[in-house]
């Protein structure tokens, strides 16, 4: 597949799919998702890492919600956190979502360190749980986001693991952003074709 054709996938999803409204009930996962990318690139993010803030949530997006909950169990048995005595309702999806939105960013040629970005979604919101009292509560205002973030805190041993990851400051950084976009109200971000070169940029990483 040429990368305007996977570029159009991912866009055409991002706008379809993404019209649902996002777990905060203040917007759509595509609002949102512009918002968190639009905090990046004014904080001067690269754009890996910006792109990754774009589509940290595509996980949720990919397949549509009636081809997963179809396939789910059978691709969740492949990624490296499936846990069969472990699969708490909502933690484990939480889970799914972010590694299987990291190997469908792979598929489709995106560079490793967005991926891995992508991927980093609860081990980033689980280290913010842990060093951030009331971190789970101010998620967001909305009752279903707590319940939807039902991770637990991290081990000293994983906190420490973590945060010798070379990424550690841009995957904690997309986490604050990704809370912080579901709160940004009165402000129009640049439209998703803003990113369209951005991302052929990077799929040639």
């Amino acid at each position: 597949m040429a990368p305007e054709q996977r570029v159009s996938k991912v866009f055409k999803l991002l706008e379809n799919v993404g019209k649902e409204e996002h777990i905060s009930g203040k917007m759509t996962q595509l609002d949102h998702a512009l918002q968190a990318a639009h905090l990046a690139k004014k904080e001067g993010a690269d754009e890996e890492t910006i792109l990754a803030a774009l589509l940290y949530g595509i996980g949720h997006l990919v397949p549509s919600k009636e081809q997963l909950s179809d396939t789910r169990d059978k691709k969740l048995t492949m990624l490296p956190s499936y846990d069969p005595n472990n699969l708490l309702i909502g933690a484990h999806e939480y889970n799914f979502n972010a590694e299987f939105g990291g190997q469908h960013l792979r598929q489709l040629g995106f560079s490793n360190k967005t991926c891995e970005l992508v991927e980093s979604n609860v081990m980033a919101k689980r280290y913010l749980l842990t060093i951030k009292s009331g971190y789970a509560l101010i998620v967001d205002d909305h009752p279903v986001v707590v319940a939807a973030h039902r991770v637990s805190p991290l081990s000293s041993t994983e906190m420490r693991e973590f945060e010798k990851d070379p990424l550690f400051k841009q995957k904690v950084q997309l986490a604050k952003w990704d809370d912080a976009a579901a709160k940004v109200s009165g402000v129009n971000p640049p439209a998703l074709d803003t990113y369209h070169e951005m991302v052929i940029r990077n799929m040639q990483l």
